[in-house]
């Protein structure tokens, strides 16, 4: 019998990159709560074990692989080993991400540019192309890219990571006028200041995060788990409607 809740994930494969913590692990057990499957990644083998287990420990059916997104084959053997394991993927986010650079933009060497635009964005990339077609050939799916506000406003400690999800939201908006003819959904959700190990810098610094909370309407900086109920509305039947958007979950900060 097919289930009345537009938000009921259960038979749907998720592959999730970048989620043995943080935003990426907040995505994976919600996805696994909402009853799919999911497909933990990241670069360290000890942490997709310690993820792996934990989702378990909840009752979600989880596979867990160690993959660095820069590397093409290592993504791609995580698209066959999921597929492989479940013999579909229905759902996959693009969140791990890179910020190798703080400091003036025009004063980043061409190394760090570099590897922010490839993790951030062609790695985003590959990842489409690994999946989209597979999706299709499904009758859909959604494909969900972790951008940032940074990617809509103007930072002048973090310009080219802004750059990178800029350029990776407007990715998000030509995939998805792209495969809309073929019923498969692409989104991006753009986080503010999260407090996760990734910002760590930035909202340990009292001082800043102090500022950034005045500035918020919410008066708070975000968690983890509020992006990941965002990712399962955008894998659901609640958003069949919905491609080539950016939802903001910034606390109101870019309202102002």
């Amino acid at each position: 019998m097919k289930s009345t809740s537009l938000f009921d994930l259960r038979g749907k494969v998720a592959l999730v990159t970048g989620s043995t913590r943080g935003i990426g692990r907040s995505i994976a057990e919600e996805l696994g709560r909402a009853g799919a499957k999911v497909s933990l990644s990241s670069r360290k083998k000890p942490a997709c074990e310690e993820a792996r287990l934990d989702l378990e420990q909840q009752g979600i059916e989880v596979i867990a692989r160690p993959c660095n997104v820069s590397r093409k084959e290592e993504l791609q053997a995580l698209v066959d080993a999921t597929r492989e394991r479940w013999g579909a993927i229905d759902i996959v986010v693009s969140n791990a991400a890179s910020n190798p650079y703080y400091g003036a933009l025009a004063s980043i060497s061409d190394e760090a540019f570099d590897k922010t635009m490839s993790n951030n964005v062609k790695s985003a990339l590959w990842l489409a192309g690994m999946t989209l077609e597979h999706m299709a050939s499904r009758g859909g799916g959604s494909f969900i890219l972790v951008g940032s506000v940074g990617g809509l406003v103007a930072n002048t400690v973090i310009g080219a990571y802004g750059v990178s999800k800029a350029a990776a939201h407007h990715l998000v908006r030509n995939l998805a006028a792209e495969w809309g003819p073929r019923n498969v959904r692409v989104n991006a959700i753009a986080p503010g200041l999260v407090k996760t190990d990734f910002a760590r810098a930035l909202w340990e610094d009292e001082a800043r995060a102090a500022e950034r909370i005045r500035a918020t309407p919410l008066r708070r900086l975000g968690e983890p788990r509020d992006i990941g109920g965002i990712a399962v509305f955008l894998a659901s039947e609640a958003a069949a409607f919905i491609t080539g958007q950016c939802i903001v979950a910034d606390g109101g900060v870019t309202i102002l």
